[in-house]
Order: C-alpha cells, then sequence, then structure tokens
C-alpha cells in the first residue's frame, strides 16, 4: 500500500462532486506509482501470454461444438473433466479445453448409445 503525506489537502463539495487539492509534489508521485504499477502489470500481461476473448468460450458455444445440454456441461464441469473460470457469474472456458474433451465425450456418447441411453 501506498501512502502520500501531503502538507495540505483542500477538500470542497460542488454539485454533487467532492473536488480535492493535493500538493503538485505529491500528485507527481502518485502518477508515478501509477506508471510503475502499469509497466509492471504490462509485464505481467506479455509473460503469461495475454487472453484474449475470442480465445474462450462461453457455455453455448460448447454445449454447441460439443453437442451436449446444459446439465451435461455442469457434470463436466463438476468431475472435473473440463477446466473454467468464472466472471461475475458467467462461466467461460479455453478453446483448447474444449477441444481436448472432444474425444472423452465422443466416448462417453457411444457408451451411452451402447446402453440406450442419450447424453
Amino acid at each position: 500500500m501506498y501512502s502520500f503525506a501531503a502538507k495540505e489537502t483542500i477538500t470542497t463539495k460542488k454539485d454533487n462532486m467532492e473536488i480535492v487539492a493535493i500538493e503538485r509534489k505529491t500528485f507527481e508521485e502518485l502518477v508515478a506509482k501509477f506508471d510503475r504499477f502499469v509497466r509492471r502489470m504490462d509485464a505481467i500481461c506479455h509473460r503469461h501470454g495475454e487472453k484474449k476473448m475470442s480465445e474462450w468460450m462461453d457455455n453455448q458455444d460448447v454445449c454447441r461444438m460439443l453437442n451436449i445440454s446444459p446439465r451435461t456441461l455442469q457434470t463436466l464441469r463438476d468431475n472435473g473433466t473440463l477446466a473454467y473460470s468464472q466472471i461475475n457469474h458467467k462461466t467461460y472456458y479455453r478453446s483448447e479445453d474444449v477441444k481436448r474433451i472432444v474425444s472423452i465425450v465422443e466416448d462417453r456418447r457411444k457408451e451411452a448409445r451402447f446402453k440406450g441411453r442419450t447424453i
């Protein structure tokens, strides 16, 4: 956590907007620390490869690709067959993870057909 020492902070309210005045030196320190933070985040993203939303699939995409029901998809998540990430109550899957389990789903479909069921 960063803290900045300000000799004088002036706070005023005008039209439901709070205006805070700080010394130039304090502002420049804040901007410099923010710039360092941005550089670090850029380095982390570069190191781990930027994730673009086009590389991710949602529930509907996966169900369509695998020709399975949402409940079967839930089972694949629950039993750890398919990795996923959740952001704001929405579930996403990496396309390479989905492609990896295509053969697993096909094997289960064949097995179910043999037993007279469907998945």
